[in-house]
């Protein structure tokens, strides 16, 4: 199984504008490269061993894969809230962070050069924006807040998929409205609703403060076994079809 190895974007981050300190998680394939890149943006709580499967798995998938932790600089408390309106503004460090982890696995020797992005819960919101900025092949978007101005933030976008939960009272029609929105824009998309799953389905354990959990089962929050298995597959048809097929 690729276990991701902790890597110093610093240098990348500093030079890009961004944090001057940032760590990244990095899982390669087994097998032999090289291979597109996935820089992979993590949930609001950060880094913690869920976060850290769908890394491994994106490698298992035969991607090279890096998670920049966005919270390196000052830990979740100090970074959570500044983070979360970069997310939703399309402005900020964590964008910087973002672009120096791209950087990174495109100038890596394991990497053909073709890099996606894919995000989750406050990452699915940078993998948005991040899609209509320019410098991904292709974005997987995983019930992300949706951005105030769909037509401006994602016109001339890359490929994007996107899933969404229908018991996810936070996105109520959001998929719909994306859906709406990329065929209105002329941007390749694939974009689905699953409508017994709710926010976080793709994670295989629940995640949160312990005592929160049940509440946040009530909520309609946690794993759909179900529902992640065809969202992976999407995922993974979607990112073979849109980077392992423009190597070079």
């Amino acid at each position: 199984m690729p276990v991701p190895e902790t890597v110093d974007l610093g240098g990348f981050s500093t030079a890009a504008g961004g944090s001057q300190r940032l760590t990244g998680h990095l899982a390669r394939p087994e097998t032999a490269g090289p291979r597109p890149g996935v820089v992979v943006v993590h949930e609001a709580l950060g880094v913690d061993d869920v976060m850290l499967r769908q890394t491994e798995r994106l490698a298992r998938a035969g991607y090279l894969a890096l998670m920049p932790d966005l919270f390196t600089q000052g830990g979740a408390r100090r970074c959570l809230v500044p983070t979360m309106r970069a997310a939703l503004s399309g402005q900020g460090r964590a964008y910087q962070d973002i672009a120096a982890a791209r950087t990174f696995l495109a100038e890596h020797a394991d990497c053909t050069g073709a890099v996606g992005i894919i995000g989750f819960c406050m990452g699915g919101s940078f993998a948005l924006m991040a899609a209509g900025k320019g410098s991904f092949g292709a974005a997987s978007a995983n019930y992300g807040i949706l951005p105030k101005d769909l037509d401006a933030a994602l016109a001339g976008a890359c490929p994007i998929v996107a899933s969404y939960g229908g018991r996810d009272r936070m996105l109520k029609g959001a998929a719909e409205r994306l859906d709406a929105a990329l065929e209105r824009l002329g941007v390749v998309h694939d974009v689905k609703e699953y409508p017994q799953a709710g926010h976080s389905f793709l994670n295989d354990a629940a995640t949160g403060p312990r005592p929160l959990r049940p509440l946040m089962r009530v909520a309609g929050m946690g794993p759909d076994p179900e529902a992640a298995a065809d969202a992976w597959r999407r995922i993974e048809t979607f990112f073979d079809n849109h980077l392992k097929d423009t190597e070079s």
